[in-house]
């Protein structure tokens, strides 16, 4: 079988299970791409705001951010640490005590821009590992046009995109289709249009559910 499996993500930068889901899924491709038979892999990664009425630049700390959204100040160190410790266990360095909460919804103007250009996955992995483990700016314009640059873009392109809000209609019709599929939660994963998978699951489970549509679609000679 020959024929791509598609794998739709919904997520967001500010999510630490996202990009936590994000490396899990990667183990399981790399384990489901050991078998043999095993189809090409194609990711897309669709917008989804957790906070939307998050300021542009939230001037506090991570801490004091949870507080807001009503979180027990007794729970949020240890739910931090356990957050940080799962990271880790996936290779992933975060850093809360440096993480700038900030707005998304330019964030992800920015990976409809690098997915029309063919690099939305490098664009991805780059916001999310400058929102969690560098602690930088992903709210604003000039942040988010300094890592366009990184990413290769034109600065000054970047810059004129999001100050003209050119892919924010693409951010829209992604959160459209989130409701339209009643994903209230993220990260969200749509594999081959059908399977739904909720969370940072195990790397063994993302396998397996590829391994199920390899299946499938080789009993009716797809």
């Amino acid at each position: 079988m020959t024929e791509a499996i598609k794998i739709d993500i919904w997520s967001d930068i500010a999510c630490p299970w996202c990009y936590i889901g994000k490396r899990k899924l990667e183990y399981g491709i790399a384990e489901y791409e050991g078998d043999e038979g095993a189809a090409p892999v194609e990711i897309e990664y669709h917008s989804f705001e957790l906070s939307p009425d998050t300021p542009v630049d939230f001037d506090g700390s991570h801490e004091e951010f949870l507080a807001t959204k009503g979180f027990p100040v007794e729970q949020i160190g240890p739910m931090i640490e356990r957050v940080t410790g799962i990271a880790a266990s996936v290779g992933l360095d975060y850093d809360y005590g440096n993480l700038k909460h900030a707005n998304t919804v330019l964030a992800h103007q920015l990976i409809h821009y690098a997915k029309a250009r063919g690099v939305q996955l490098e664009a991805k992995e780059r916001l999310l590992k400058a929102y969690f483990v560098e602690g930088r700016q992903v709210g604003t314009i000039d942040g988010l046009a300094d890592l366009g640059a990184e990413l290769g873009f034109d600065r000054d392109d970047v810059v004129r995109s999001l100050s003209s809000n050119e892919y924010l209609a693409d951010v829209r019709a992604d959160q459209q289709t989130a409701i339209a599929y009643g994903i209230q939660g993220v990260p969200f994963f749509v594999i081959d249009g059908k399977y739904g998978v909720s969370g940072a699951q195990d790397p063994a489970t993302f396998a397996q559910v590829l391994r199920q549509v390899t299946d499938e679609k080789t009993e009716v000679g797809a």
